[in-house]
């Protein structure tokens, strides 16, 4: 088994879309006004956007992206005008990170965790 997609639910689907192609995702499907679909610009994942009337709370909720190039990645989104709340920083749990709020108020994390992703110390045995 294998994950197809995230999709995550936004309130302005023309602003969000702009948001997330500017951002370097891939748009590979537009239907406006309720959904488009993207490609992440490394590996095989994509994750989508559907336009909702009435959004539950994302309390709690962040979807992670990982880079290879984090620091660089976010200089670049930094310098063309994307506001992190949360620059890169090494955390207690081995990554390293920065977050940002998309138009609809959906937390994202950038972040680099190498082996750790999958492998961190107190990974629990087989």
């Amino acid at each position: 088994m294998n994950l197809n997609q995230v999709t995550l639910p936004v309130t302005d689907f023309d602003r969000s879309v702009a948001f997330y192609r500017l951002m370097g995702f891939t748009l590979i499907v537009h239907s406006p006004p309720r959904y488009a679909r993207f490609e992440c610009p490394e590996g095989d994942s994509t994750f989508s956007i559907h336009t909702v009337e009435d959004p539950t709370s994302t309390a709690g909720m962040v979807v992670y992206f990982e880079c290879l190039d984090l620091d660089a990645r976010v200089e670049r989104l930094v310098a063309e005008g994307f506001e992190f709340n949360k620059l890169p920083s090494n955390e207690r749990w081995l990554w390293r990170e920065a977050r940002l709020i998309d138009p609809s108020g959906n937390e994202i994390c950038f972040y680099w965790a190498g082996d750790k992703r999958k492998h961190p110390p107190w990974r629990v045995a087989a």
